[in-house]
C-alpha cells in the first residue's frame, strides 16, 4: 500500500518575486495617495505674476502721497453773536489783517450799551453832586475855623490886659477871670473847629476816590461794551486767502461760532497720511523727496500727528529750500520719504500675495517652473518696490507674488 506524502508548506524562491512586486505596487500606491492628499490648486501660469529674488542695494524709503496746504490756517469765531447785516468780501479773496469780511446786529448789545451809558452819567451826576456839596462843607469849615481864629486872638489880647491890670489892682478880680475863661473858651472852641475842618478834608479826599475809581471802572466796562460792539464787525485776523465763509445775509450766529478761516499763503506744507505699519519708523525731521517737471526740491518731515484713524496716521512735511513756481492748495504730490540708510539685502518684489500672507510666507516656484510649493519666510523692511527677505528665500528662486486669496487652503500650486 502506498503511503501519500503531504507537500511541505512555505514559500518557494518564485514567491518572493510575486511579494516584491506587491509591496512596489502597494508603495506607488501609497506614494500617490500621499501626494494626492496634500491640497493643491491647480491654475494657468500666465494668470499669476512671478518674479525673481535678487540681492541687491534695498533703499529703506516709502512713497506716500500728500496734498498741498496753506503753512497755516487761523478760524475764524464769531467774538458775538447777531445777525448777519452784511457781507462785505466772499470767499477766495485775498485779506489783509484788520478788513472787515462781515457785519453783525445785536440788538441786546445796543440795548447794554445805552444801559451803560445811562449808568455812566448817573454815576458822573452822584459825583458832581458829591463834590459840590464837599467843596460847601470846606469853605463853611474854613470860615468858622477864620472866625473862631479871630475871636481868640481878641479874647486873648483882651486877657492878658486884664491880667496886667489886675497885677496893678485896677480891675476887679471878676473882671480878670471872666476874660481868662472866655479866652480859655476861645481856644477849646477854635481846637474843635480845626479838628472838624481836618476831619471833613479827609471825608471828603477819601470819598471822591473811591466815587473816582468807581467812575473809573464804569468807563473801562462801558469801553469793553464798545469793543464787544465792534466786535459785529468780523476782521480778518491776519493776511491771506479767506478760504470759506459760512455765512450769509440774515443768518444768526451764535457767540464763538465758526464763521470761516484764512489761509496764510506765505508759504506752503504738505500733507499726507502713512499707514500704521510704518507709525515706530516715522520722527520729525527724516528727510523727503518730490520731483516736479524733472526737478527734485527737499522736505522735511516737520510735524507727525499721534492720532491713528482707519489704519492710517497723518503727517505734515515743509520745504527746505525751493518749491515747485506753480504750487498750489490742493495739488497732490508723489513723495518719496526716507526711513533709513541704503544696505545690501535679499530683494523680492512687492505684490499682493502681502494682503493674504503678512509676509510669513510664499509660494516658491520649482526649478520644473511646473508647481510651487508653500514655504515659510521672514520680511524685514519694505520700500515702494521691493520687501527686504531676511529668511527663507535664495537668490535665484521664483515666487508667486500675486494675491493668494483664490488659493484657499492649498499647500501646493500646480502650474500650467
Amino acid at each position: 500500500m502506498d503511503i501519500q506524502l503531504e507537500k511541505k508548506k512555505g514559500l518557494k524562491p518564485k514567491h518572493y518575486g510575486y511579494i516584491a512586486l506587491g509591496a512596489l505596487v502597494l508603495f506607488t500606491g501609497w506614494k500617490l495617495l500621499f501626494a494626492n492628499s496634500v491640497s493643491t490648486y491647480r491654475t494657468e501660469k500666465e494668470r499669476l505674476s512671478i518674479a525673481q529674488v535678487t540681492q541687491g542695494k534695498f533703499d529703506d524709503y516709502i512713497t506716500i502721497n500728500g496734498s498741498v496746504a496753506p503753512i497755516a490756517t487761523i478760524y475764524m469765531d464769531a467774538y458775538e453773536g447777531g445777525r448777519v447785516s452784511e457781507k462785505l468780501i466772499e470767499e477766495g479773496t485775498m485779506v489783509k489783517k484788520g478788513d472787515i469780511i462781515l457785519k453783525l446786529e445785536n440788538m441786546g448789545l445796543y440795548e447794554q450799551i445805552l444801559a451803560s451809558e445811562s449808568n455812566l452819567a448817573l454815576k458822573q451826576n452822584d459825583l458832581r453832586s458829591t463834590k459840590l456839596t464837599f467843596d460847601s462843607r470846606q469853605v463853611e469849615g474854613r470860615r468858622s475855623l477864620a472866625t473862631t481864629e479871630y475871636d481868640l486872638q481878641r479874647l486873648k489880647r483882651n486877657y492878658e490886659q486884664n491880667e496886667a491890670l489886675f497885677a496893678d489892682e485896677l480891675i476887679s478880680k471878676e473882671t480878670y477871670l471872666l476874660s481868662k475863661e472866655n479866652y480859655e473858651l476861645a481856644k477849646k472852641q477854635r481846637d474843635i473847629v480845626k479838628l472838624q475842618t481836618e476831619q471833613d478834608d479827609e471825608l471828603r479826599k477819601t470819598s471822591l476816590t473811591g466815587l473816582d475809581a468807581d467812575l473809573q471802572r464804569m468807563r473801562k466796562t462801558l469801553s469793553m461794551v464798545y469793543e464787544r460792539l465792534d466786535h459785529l464787525n468780523v476782521r480778518a485776523p491776519a493776511d491771506g486767502q479767506l478760504g470759506f465763509l459760512d455765512a450769509e445775509i440774515g443768518q444768526s450766529i451764535a457767540q464763538g461760532e465758526r464763521i470761516g478761516q484764512i489761509n496764510v499763503l506765505t508759504d506752503f506744507k504738505i500733507e499726507a497720511e502713512i499707514d500704521e505699519h510704518y507709525i515706530d519708523r516715522v520722527k520729525r525731521d527724516l528727510s523727503a523727496t518730490l520731483e516736479r517737471n524733472e526737478k527734485e526740491y527737499g522736505l522735511r518731515l516737520r510735524k507727525v500727528y499721534p492720532e491713528v484713524r482707519n489704519g492710517r496716521f497723518k503727517v505734515d512735511l515743509v520745504f527746505t529750500d525751493d518749491k515747485p513756481e506753480t504750487i498750489r492748495a490742493g495739488q497732490s504730490y508723489n513723495i518719496r520719504l526716507q526711513l533709513g540708510a541704503s544696505n545690501e539685502a535679499l530683494l523680492l518684489p512687492k505684490g499682493g500675495f502681502f494682503q493674504s500672507t503678512g509676509g510669513q510666507w510664499v509660494f516658491v516656484v520649482g526649478t520644473n517652473e511646473n508647481e510651487a510649493v508653500k514655504r515659510n519666510i521672514r520680511i524685514g523692511k519694505q520700500n515702494s518696490r521691493y520687501y527686504e527677505v531676511l529668511e527663507g528665500l535664495e537668490p535665484g528662486e521664483n515666487v508667486i507674488t500675486s494675491n493668494y486669496d483664490s488659493f484657499g487652503t492649498a499647500e501646493r500650486i500646480v502650474l500650467k
